[in-house]
């Protein structure tokens, strides 16, 4: 059974909160048929440690908007590679090196890719 519609929006408005801070490569995996914990993961990159605690922040912000809270952030003090579990949602923002070495993307790559706006994309080319 694929993601509902509550754990897609949560994705959305994830993904949309990390590329207003400016997120590299955010992508939506609908795992709901893989895990039982969740429905869906959303990834996302930042540069730096600063990067990846301000995506964090701005993502922790819009979610609570939604209504939703994380029940669990891990890895805040480093700043290289922080999980927060939103129940519906996990999200992952690494920093890019831990990123490419860690490669979730293809770990969970029988997964399919949650569609994300069109404009998410377009804000962050524009914004290059």
């Amino acid at each position: 059974m694929p993601a509902d519609e509550k754990s897609r929006q949560l994705a959305v408005a994830a993904a949309r909160a990390a590329a207003d801070k400016k997120a590299d490569e955010i992508i939506a995996l609908d795992v709901s048929e893989r895990l039982v914990l969740t429905d869906v993961f959303v990834v996302a990159s930042g540069s730096n440690e600063r990067q990846v605690k301000a995506i964090v922040d701005g993502i922790e912000e819009a979610l609570h908007k939604e209504g939703s809270k994380a029940v669990r952030k891990e890895g805040m003090e480093q700043g290289r590679w922080v999980l927060m579990d939103f129940g519906d949602i996990i999200v992952h923002v690494q920093h890019t090196e831990d990123r490419e070495f860690y490669a979730l993307e293809r770990l969970w790559k029988d997964c399919p890719v949650v569609e994300l706006p069109s404009d998410l994309y377009e804000a962050a080319d524009t914004e290059a």
